[in-house]
């Protein structure tokens, strides 16, 4: 079973997500958005070795520190699908217009697709093409400790805005009723912002994709 550690990021309270596996002490991080200096004395206080950064989509607050952790530590940068190259290429001038720190652009070292499984630390993560508030957005979910991280498709009550390029209201309802939903309704997720919930209890409760909202 792995460890996982949520620090948010950044003005917008980014959840990056750390994970490691305490036998070796080796691990990952997704979505590092920001705020290296915190990210860096958490690893250093737990003794954990980053192997690979996951990153679920490419907006700024998710991505604007992954080129500079990726080559301070020489690990590859996984993620995410190539659709989200856009906003990637697009990050420097993010950083500007939101008064954010200077953000680079980087190539991934793997671009996801649908259906791929990624392997940190002898941890594996099945990859879940979850288009709708990017269309590269991808979703990373660990079958034996039941935890997805959903970025932002999904939040406790809540989805993710679709009024940016290429965002798609109908697409990002499919994402989640079609691809979060059947891997079952006691998956723990952990969203690019804001407290955790359950795939379950969002479908009771969330209104926008409850069964009782989506009918």
């Amino acid at each position: 079973m792995a460890k996982y550690q949520i620090i948010p990021v950044t003005a917008f309270e980014q959840n990056c997500t750390v994970f490691w596996n305490e036998e070796t002490g080796k691990g990952g991080i997704v979505d590092p958005g920001g705020d290296v200096e915190v990210l860096d004395q958490f690893l250093k206080d737990n003794n954990i070795e980053l192997e690979k950064i996951l990153v679920t989509h490419g907006h700024l607050d998710h991505a604007g520190a992954v080129a500079k952790m990726a080559r301070d530590r020489n690990i590859p940068i996984i993620g995410p699908h190539i659709e989200d190259k856009f906003w990637i290429d697009g990050m420097p001038a993010q950083a500007k217009q939101y008064g954010f720190p200077e953000a680079e652009a980087f190539e991934a070292d793997q671009w996801l697709e649908h259906g791929q499984s990624v392997e940190v630390a002898g941890i594996h993560f099945d990859v879940l093409h979850c288009p709708g508030h990017t269309p590269g957005h991808v979703v990373f979910h660990q079958p034996d400790d039941n935890v997805a991280m959903v970025g932002d498709v999904l939040f406790k009550g809540s989805i993710g805005r679709t009024d940016f390029p290429k965002g798609d209201f109908q697409q990002l309802i499919d994402s989640i009723t079609q691809n979060l939903w059947p891997l079952g309704e006691d998956v723990t997720f952990i969203p690019g912002h804001g407290p955790t919930s359950t795939f379950g209890f969002e479908r009771l409760t969330n209104p926008f994709v409850s069964d009782t909202a989506l009918g």
